[in-house]
C-alpha cells in the first residue's frame, strides 16, 4: 500500500478533539479532515526532498503553516512514515524544537 493510499485509508483513526473539549474544537476538527491526508503528503515529500528539519522547518520550505505542521506531525509519526532524529534545530524564535526525518 502506497502513503497516499495510506493516509486515506488510516486517517478516520485518529481522535482529533477531546470529549471535554469546547464545540469550536469539534468544529475545527470536523473542517480539517478534507485536507489532511494532503497535509501528510506535503510534509513527507518535504522531508525527502530537504531532509531532517523542524517544524519551523518543514512549514517554511512547503508553504504550510506551523500549526498545520504541528497537528501532522504526530499522526504521521503513528502511521510510522516520519520519526524523530533524537536532534534539536532552532525554531524561528531561536528556541530548541525537535527535528523530523522521513
Amino acid at each position: 500500500m502506497d502513503y497516499k493510499t495510506m493516509f486515506k485509508t488510516m486517517l478516520g483513526e485518529f481522535p482529533r478533539v477531546r470529549s471535554t473539549d469546547p464545540l469550536t474544537s469539534f468544529e475545527a476538527a470536523e473542517a480539517i479532515k478534507p485536507v489532511v491526508a494532503q497535509h501528510h503528503q506535503i510534509i513527507l515529500e518535504c522531508l525527502q526532498t530537504h531532509g531532517a528539519l523542524g517544524k519551523d522547518g518543514i512549514a517554511s520550505l512547503s508553504g504550510l503553516d506551523g500549526n498545520q505542521v504541528a497537528r501532522r506531525l504526530n499522526e504521521m509519526k503513528v502511521l510510522g512514515l516520519i520519526h524523530l532524529t533524537g536532534n534539536t534545530v532552532k525554531s524561528n524564535s531561536g528556541r530548541n524544537e525537535r527535528e523530523w526525518s522521513a
